[in-house]
């Protein structure tokens, strides 16, 4: 397709806000100069300290979500914005604004349907101890589960395609969405980039809300159930092997009394070891009866996600938006002086 016949994508700003009155106002302001022609929403999750407002005032549209988390918010994002290409970044000032053309960019041209903006330092600058401790643990977790798609699972600064929001199911409700959103990608085995940018810190009078134990439970119960869900084999497989290696603990010596003497002495241990032998049984059996409908789950994902629009006619925004007339070529005297 000709450069000529591209077509200009329709870009939403989508910006999850709790009390973050202190920044969301220039974060609205900045990407507004990033992206002249997006759209930026903000969605208030039930603040008390006037986010809604200076929002608002900044030139963002906002809406109210009332039930309490992140991934609350995100869901009905995704379900009631209608764009192309979506920006997802938080409004406490961390991410700058002035990366997102490189987001668009990047997803374009390499048609992808996920970009996430790795934080550069984050295990460095994370905070706190916890949350540096906490980001290598989910991300080196996420690669033994899930595979090496990502090395930043929990970054909020994202573009996505049409087709990866309106196929994605969003049934988190707090800061374990991000790591919802990596699980889709990599089951639907899904185009996906990662660009490394800077993560900037927050700014005097701006508070993280991620609780260091709280949202990290969250976070490895979230591992869990996607594990079971996503990959039932070996979810329940590892159920199996546990219980099977537990039954032999019992069982063998209540075997090696009866080859040698002839006596079960040990009667309840016995009928515990067969016990826990059996269920050993019937969770491999569930094992590959649910592996085959979570293979049957993918498939349908996977036909309801290619029936939904690809980005092949959009074109990348430029980094020169300016259009002015041809001129010469730059003698090698006028490139050093612009330098």
């Amino acid at each position: 397709m000709s450069a000529s016949a591209a077509i200009q994508p329709d870009i939403a700003v989508l910006l999850p806000c709790y009390n973050e009155a202190a920044t969301i106002g220039q974060v609205v302001r900045d990407f507004r100069n990033a992206l002249p022609d997006a759209r930026v929403y903000v969605y208030d999750n039930n603040s008390t300290d006037g986010t809604a407002l200076t929002a608002m005032l900044a030139g963002a549209t906002v809406v109210r979500e009332r039930r309490q988390g992140k991934g609350h918010v995100v869901r009905r994002m995704f379900c009631d914005i209608d764009a192309d290409i979506y920006i997802m970044a938080d409004g406490d000032g961390t991410y700058a604004p002035a990366d997102a053309e490189e987001l668009v960019r990047t997803l374009i041209t390499e048609r992808a349907d996920m970009v996430v903006g790795t934080r550069r330092g984050v295990h460095d600058d994370a905070g706190r101890n916890g949350h540096a401790f906490g980001n290598r643990l989910f991300n080196s977790l996420y690669r033994l589960l899930f595979g090496n798609d990502f090395t930043d699972i929990l970054s909020g600064y994202r573009a996505f395609s049409r087709r990866y929001v309106k196929s994605f199911p969003a049934v988190s409700g707090g800061f374990e969405i991000e790591t919802e959103m990596s699980v889709h990608a990599s089951r639907l085995k899904l185009p996906v980039c990662e660009i490394e940018l800077d993560y900037g810190r927050r700014p005097e009078g701006s508070h993280s809300k991620l609780s260091t134990f709280k949202d990290g439970f969250k976070i490895l119960w979230m591992f869990a159930m996607l594990m079971k869900e996503t990959r039932p084999f070996a979810f329940f497989g590892l159920i199996s092997a546990a219980l099977m290696g537990l039954s032999l603990g019992f069982m063998m010596p209540v075997l090696f009394e009866f080859f040698t003497t002839g006596f079960v002495a040990r009667v309840p241990t016995w009928i515990l070891a067969v016990t826990l032998m059996l269920t050993s049984f019937l969770s491999f059996t569930a094992a590959l009866i649910l592996d085959s409908v979570a293979r049957s789950r993918a498939e349908q994902l996977r036909i309801h996600y290619l029936t939904l629009p690809s980005l092949s006619q959009l074109s990348a925004p430029q980094k020169v938006q300016t259009t002015q007339p041809k001129r010469a070529p730059k003698t090698k005297s006028e490139t050093s002086r612009a330098a």
